[in-house]
This record gives structure tokens, C-alpha cells and sequence, in this order.
């Protein structure tokens, strides 16, 4: 495994953390200001979400080169199917393009999928999942002509209804060798897959299909679903044991720190935030 005691360089941002996803939470600060912060700590990369963006894309992909911060990539396509999606397939599609475009302007090297829930019409997943490798495999050659990555992050059993209607990285895994394309990967979130007792096995059969490696901690009485996550070392996830198999899988990219924390992190001081988030990262992970 590789040392992170020293150096930051692998740690990576997620903007979430700071509440920036989420209309009225966190202090606000624009993605100048975030990546001034990530860039005084030297932390090497940083995740956007597309709220955030709006429609300066190519200029913030400028201003992270200028800093030294990579953007890794964005969160994230549309949902492609579920409750929550758009319903067209075709206003889907299109949304999907233009979340691959932001990508590929802001210089960002994966775009995260959240699949989204079951179909409207259908019972359990297996129908779902069909539309989801259909709408995936609809864009994967645009993808590939703009340079940006796919990768599909299964989310916990309990997102099934209306979030994710993939949960586990067998599923993803399927779905990418159905696909059989170098542009699609997972990407491994420590609050999705933390549970999973064929994780180790999975992430063996990923091998280099694995795009992403998303830090937190599932605090052991959370309070929220959703919007309770917990900063390294707070829960009951083996951190370092899932990162030791993603590494042994041959994963050497960003380690990705996302913590969705509404009624405890978004409410404290962003500069004391990613203080202790760079800590975390160097002594528990």
C-alpha cells in the first residue's frame, strides 16, 4: 500500500464534503476559493459537482490548472432511470452529453454515474439494469471522443428504490464486461460497498477497470440515509482494508474524500474541515 503519512498528493477533494451539492449548504465558497484552499494544503485533486459548474466549466478547468489541483473528474451523468431520473430517454441522453462535455472542459478525467432507482413499471432490478447498460452503452463512443472516463458507482441496498438500482460491484462489473470497453470502470465509494463480503473478491476481477476510490466512514448509529456520513475514523468501515484491495487490484489514482454531513461537517468551518480531512487521510486511511 502507499504511504500517505507524508504527502497529500493522492488526496483528493470531493466538494461535497464542504456541502457545495446542496442548495444552501456549506459557506458558499466559489470554486476559486475551494481550490485556493486545496492548493494551500497541497491536496492534489478535487471533484466538482455540476451545480457548481453552471457554465463555467472551461474557465474553473483553467483556474485549477493555474493552482495545481487536478480536476479528477464530476459528479455527475443523470440519472438514467427511476423516480428521480428526467423520464425521457431522450431529454436523459442529452443530459448525459452535456455532463460528458463539462467533463471533458473542465479538464477532468472521470464522470461519475449514480444509475438512479427502479423503472417506473417494473418490480426489482433486472429490467432497470437492462435500461441502464442500454442508455451506457448509448454514449460510450461520445465519451471516448472527448477523452472522459465512465464510471459507475453502485450505491448501498437501501438507494435501490430510487437512486441506485445497481448495489453491487458484481452488477457494475457485469454491466462493464457486457460493454467491453476501455471508457467504462466503477468507481468503489467506502460508504457503498464497506459492507460487502465479496468486495475483496470483486475488486479482484475489476483490476484496472477500477476509475475511482471514494473515502468516508458509515457511522455506526448515523442518523440520516443520506446526509449523515462520517469523516475517516468515526465509523465502522475498514478504511485501510478496503484500500489494500483496491491497491492490490492495481488502483494507484486519487483517493477521493466525499462526506455528505448536514447536520455536522457542512456546519463547521470549511478551512477546519479539510484541516482534519488531510489529517484523516494521513493517519487512518
Amino acid at each position: 500500500m502507499r504511504d500517505f503519512s507524508l504527502s497529500t498528493a493522492a488526496l483528493a477533494l470531493n466538494t461535497a464534503t464542504l456541502g457545495h451539492n446542496m442548495p444552501g449548504a456549506g459557506a458558499g465558497w466559489s470554486a476559486e476559493q475551494t481550490l485556493d484552499a486545496c492548493a494551500r494544503r497541497g491536496i492534489g485533486g478535487i471533484v466538482f459537482w455540476r451545480p457548481e459548474i453552471g457554465t463555467r466549466a472551461t474557465q474553473i478547468g483553467q483556474y485549477a490548472q493555474q493552482v495545481g489541483v487536478k480536476v479528477v473528474g464530476l459528479c455527475r451523468a443523470p440519472f438514467l432511470t427511476g423516480p428521480l431520473s428526467l423520464q425521457d430517454p431522450r431529454k436523459i441522453k442529452d443530459d448525459f452529453l452535456r455532463s460528458i462535455d463539462e467533463t471533458s472542459m473542465l479538464n477532468g478525467d472521470v464522470l461519475t454515474i449514480v444509475v438512479g432507482g427502479v423503472e417506473a413499471g417494473t418490480k426489482g432490478v433486472h429490467e432497470s439494469l437492462k435500461y441502464v447498460t442500454e442508455r451506457v452503452a448509448d454514449v460510450l463512443d461520445y465519451a471516448a471522443s472527448n477523452g472522459v472516463r465512465l464510471a459507475l458507482e453502485p450505491l448501498h441496498p437501501m438507494y435501490g428504490g430510487d437512486r441506485s438500482c445497481l448495489t453491487t460491484t458484481r452488477d457494475a462489473l457485469d454491466i462493464c464486461d457486457q460493454l467491453a470497453s476501455s471508457w467504462l470502470g466503477v468507481a468503489i465509494d467506502v460508504y457503498h460497498v464497506w459492507w460487502d463480503t465479496e468486495i475483496s473478491q470483486q475488486l479482484r476481477r475489476a483490476q484496472n477497470r477500477i476509475f475511482g476510490f471514494h473515502l468516508c466512514d458509515w457511522l455506526a448509529h448515523t442518523t440520516d440515509f443520506l446526509l449523515d456520513r462520517g469523516m475517516m475514523g468515526d465509523g465502522v468501515a475498514d478504511i485501510k482494508g478496503l484500500r489494500a484491495c483496491v491497491e492490490s487490484a492495481g488502483y494507484d489514482g486519487f483517493c477521493e474524500v466525499e462526506v455528505f454531513s448536514a447536520q455536522n461537517w457542512w456546519k463547521r468551518d470549511p478551512e477546519d474541515v479539510l484541516d482534519i480531512m488531510v489529517e484523516r487521510f494521513r493517519t487512518v486511511c
